[in-house]
């Protein structure tokens, strides 16, 4: 498989899931730096979703990119570590300031863009600009 690259929107396989984790396969976005990517055999994805969010606060962000055939948001509290083994096709690409973005509304404005649970420095990195 071809590196796999932060902003790639690609099909991933969320199986097996536990409790509220999303399941399936799924359009996830990498977070990950491609170095981390290319090195670790794993990558920080976020899943993604075509249904718009319904809780009265902000779990979703709106993302647009060509490739995408409905309205998408991202699923900000769906944040895992995945198995490149578990990433497949490519289906679209964020500019860096987008994920950059997605970042930051992951963490809110008190964390700086740090990933909620991001107590690790070396996980910090992986997705920091």
């Amino acid at each position: 498989m071809a590196g796999i690259l932060r902003g790639e929107i690609r099909w991933a396989d969320l199986n097996p899931a536990r409790g509220h984790e999303q399941a399936g396969r799924r359009p996830v976005l990498i977070l990950s730096h491609d170095v981390f990517n290319a090195r670790s055999g794993t990558v920080i994805a976020v899943a993604l979703t075509s249904q718009p969010q319904k809780a009265g606060f902000p779990l979703t962000y709106a993302i647009r990119a060509a490739g995408l055939s409905k309205p998408t948001w991202v699923k900000i509290s769906q944040i895992r570590i995945l198995s490149v083994e578990r990433i497949g096709k490519r289906m679209a690409y964020i500019p860096a300031t987008e994920v950059g973005k997605v970042v930051g509304v992951s963490g809110g404005a008190r964390n700086r863009g740090r990933l909620p649970g991001a107590c690790s420095r070396g996980l910090q990195t992986a997705v920091s600009k």
